[in-house]
């Protein structure tokens, strides 16, 4: 076969495949067997083996997955990936409703949508080609999944009407069969099971090597257009439709409507029937259809004022408390937890669910032997409702406190004005382990390879007294750990090495301060320049910051008059964990300005405009609105230049936008 003849073939194929695909996950109505879709795919990645120029980057091929990833890097979104806010209720519905009409009239749709119960992804095209695929992260960094994405069918290699850019959010998700497959296969070959579809997602998603993220049969509904250049959208159901047009996989399942009431009996109606869809949903999300009363409606910094998400009831089952059991934290909290005869809940099998403290176990009358009914608090945790009384035989055991605590034999105290119950030992096992377990975990110092059974042998060898001792551990020490040979304690020190560069912010959430969590830890590192300055802070001083009361001031100060805690800080200056603050962008004339660039500049790259910006304090938008500084106009400009007309913002063209960036260098 020559090249003209292959290259025709190719295109054929291509078609063929891309029909089929759409049959089958879009329309529901495969035409062809698995088989026969198999050996049209196998024909198509001969061809390209024999003429390695057909191989485009939007081919089906392309969807097999490639090399294994070293890591995964990160990514910063243009526009923040914002939560959404949650019903429960019709009224807190009617709530929602009320504050819209309240700010924008009576005139509103609304566009009611299935909510997926998978992993937030945000998928970035531009001049029609798929370049960015990356999670939500915490909403403005996420990480860079591309290369798993693009093993996903659902997910278009290429759009069907190319534009310069545009960006869209949507759900990954698997479907309950493939799931039930996987932990099968999982069970089988003595693997751990995932606990629900959601999880598998996020966890096939995660997977360095994209040959993992192909064979699980994940899927993408996209749900959200972030932003377009080079076509004018006015609402949200227009925003699918053109979605849908252009190859994304868009529910069908959405419900448009101008009566809050009818919004409320669509919801109703799949509160009831949602569990004969083929994938998992918690909730339906209710958005206001029109794109200018959104604008006018904004957000806040959390979530958006236009839209908000209403959360089935959670699933109850009724079980039986085998046994109560206590768990000792990283603070010294004893936290009774019920041993439960395993019971399907939700989506997944649940064995244990914690019983919080003391207080709510008499409050509740919850004894060893009762039956009892448990729910998914927020569809997540198990926890015990109430007792099944008149299923009583008289068998059943009261619970009582320990007075001593079972991981170290200490005194257990509990203060007038606190519900929890402390373990009072300075040395207690169990609290140093879980103060270790949480100084590794990903959003603290995230040591990837330090897990809690590797903590447990470094306890019990004496290898560690404390965090800092992590730092100060050989090669020759950690190999002599059970199951743990020269390559994979080469990589533990590795991964050690590269904690010691982590942000501040991270090492103060690491320390495990009492009420010290990610987000105050990122406040506390914007307003201090390293370690030493925070903890030589007054508690007046912590508590003029915005968002850190009393409770964490105190608990901060407190923290640094400790000798032992000192200590350990100086062991980790000295083995040379970062403990300053990222300096911040040189201040310049653009800080705090906004800009959005459209169309294409005549030697600039958008990425280094964007970045020429930033360098100098400013903010790049993907979106123009009237707290836009200045819009950066090139060749062939979308919408965003006729918006910026219309609100008479100044216009800059890549010379001026050079001659503003270098005006007081």
């Amino acid at each position: 076969m020559d090249f003209s003849t292959a290259s025709a073939r190719a295109d054929q194929l291509k078609k063929e495949i891309q029909y089929h695909n759409q049959a089958y996950y879009e329309l529901d109505r495969p035409e062809i067997s698995d088989a026969a879709y198999d050996r049209l795919l196998k024909e198509l990645m001969r061809l390209e083996s024999e003429y390695p120029q057909l191989a485009a980057p939007d081919s089906p091929t392309q969807r097999v997955g490639g090399k294994p990833l070293t890591g995964f890097q990160t990514v910063h979104h243009p526009e923040p990936l914002l939560s959404l806010g949650n019903a429960f209720s019709a009224a807190d519905l009617k709530v929602f409703h009320q504050r819209v009409v309240q700010a924008v009239g009576d005139q509103v749709e609304y566009v009611v949508e299935l909510k997926i119960d998978g992993l937030t992804v945000a998928l970035r095209y531009e001049d029609g080609f798929l370049v960015t695929g990356a999670t939500r992260g915490d909403g403005t960094t996420g990480e860079d999944i591309t290369q798993n994405l693009k093993t996903i069918v659902t997910v278009p290699l290429s759009l069907s009407e190319p534009v310069p850019s545009l960006m869209v959010r949507g759900e990954a998700f698997m479907p309950k069969k493939a799931f039930l497959r996987l932990n099968e296969e999982r069970d089988e070959g003595g693997e751990a099971v995932f606990a629900n579809p959601r999880n598998a997602a996020a966890g096939s998603l995660r997977q360095l090597s994209p040959q993992i993220a192909a064979s699980r049969q994940l899927q993408v509904f996209v749900y959200d257009l972030i932003h377009v250049e080079g076509k004018e959208i006015n609402s949200h159901s227009q925003a699918l439709d053109y979605l849908a047009e252009q190859g994304f996989l868009v529910n069908k399942e959405r419900y448009l409507s101008g009566s809050m009431q009818e919004v409320i009996d669509y919801i109703e109606q799949w509160t009831e029937k949602r569990h004969r869809l083929p994938y998992e949903i918690d909730g339906m999300v209710v958005k206001v259809n029109d794109l200018e009363q959104r604008r006018a409606l904004g957000a806040t910094s959390k979530a958006p004022r236009w839209a908000i998400a209403y959360k089935f009831p959670a699933e109850e089952a009724e079980t039986q408390v085998q046994d109560i059991i206590i768990r000792v934290g990283r603070t010294g909290v004893l936290t009774p937890t019920a041993l439960l005869k395993p019971v399907r809940l939700a989506g997944s099998t649940v064995s244990r669910a914690t019983l919080h403290n003391e207080d709510n176990i008499k409050e509740k009358d919850i004894m060893i032997g009762d039956n009892v009914v448990i729910h998914k608090a927020g569809d997540i945790i198990p926890e015990v409702i109430q007792v099944v009384k008149d299923k009583r035989t008289g068998a059943e055991t009261p619970f009582v406190m320990p007075e001593k605590c079972p991981e170290c034999g200490s005194q257990v105290v509990r203060l007038d004005d606190e519900v929890a119950s402390r373990c009072t030992g300075g040395a207690c096992p169990a609290q140093l382990r879980e103060t270790l377990i949480h100084f590794v975990s990903r959003d603290a110092m995230d040591i990837d390879g330090m897990g809690p059974k590797v903590l447990a042998q470094l306890l019990a060898s004496g290898l560690v007294h404390d965090a800092a001792d992590l730092y100060y551990l050989s090669q020759e020490q950690l190999e002599k750990l059970d199951r743990l040979g020269e390559k994979s304690a080469r990589n533990l020190l590795t991964a050690l090495e590269k904690s010691k560069n982590n942000t501040l912010a991270q090492l103060i959430f690491a320390l495990g301060i009492r009420f010290v969590g990610t987000r105050t830890g990122k406040i506390l590192a914007q307003h201090f320049s390293s370690l030493e300055d925070l903890g030589a802070a007054s508690e007046e001083t912590l508590i003029k910051i915005p968002e850190i009361g009393a409770k964490i001031a105190q608990s901060i100060t407190m923290y640094f008059r400790q000798e032992q805690n000192l200590r350990i800080l100086e062991k980790l200056k000295e083995a040379g964990v970062n403990m300053t603050a990222e300096k911040m962008s040189p201040k310049g004339n653009l800080t705090e300005k906004t800009f959005v660039i459209t169309g294409t500049l005549p030697t600039l790259s958008r990425k280094d405009a964007q970045n020429l910006i930033e360098e100098r304090g400013g903010k790049v938008s993907g979106s123009v609105s009237k707290n836009t500084d200045y819009v950066v106009v090139g060749e062939d400009p979308g919408s965003k230049y006729d918006k910026a007309l219309a609100l008479n913002i100044p216009l800059l063209n890549e010379e001026e936008l050079l001659q503003l960036i270098h005006a007081d260098k």
